[in-house]
């Protein structure tokens, strides 16, 4: 896998193919079943967020090398109100759904690295990555 796969999300049924498209990725890249799953996870999570709170945006999945290692980079896009206060989202137990999801927090704990750029009014994009062990 050496260039980047994007899928547009704009329903649930993207979300999985998101979700798919990021374990399939992992799976070519050689990680193990468990960080496959876990890779997945953050995607379906990341995803959700990206389609219950802007409508509309990207998963980009691509793979990356940093010195000898190698992984996996998910970056998710939208054009939607943005975060306005990241920290408080970034807390556990926080939800402006009221849902059952592992919310940004339980996102970053699967994967190793994770940044958030958000502006109200013009959008968020968060890019994680998982290295290979």
């Amino acid at each position: 896998m050496a260039q980047s796969k994007t899928a547009v999300i704009r329903s649930d049924l993207d979300i999985v193919i998101a979700r798919t498209m990021a374990r399939d990725a992992a799976k070519a890249l050689g990680f193990g079943a468990i960080d496959q799953a876990r890779i997945a996870t953050a995607v379906s999570e990341l995803a959700r967020n990206i389609f219950l709170y802007a409508g509309t945006g990207t998963v980009t999945v691509k793979e990356v090398e940093k010195n000898t290692r190698k992984g996996i980079e998910i970056v998710c896009e939208d054009q939607g109100p943005g975060i306005t206060n990241i920290d408080l989202v970034m807390q556990d137990g926080y939800s402006t759904s009221r849902g059952m999801g592992m919310g940004l927090p339980g996102a970053k704990r699967l994967m190793d690295d994770f940044s958030i750029r958000s502006q109200e009014g013009v959008g968020t994009t968060i890019t994680c990555r998982k290295w290979r062990t």
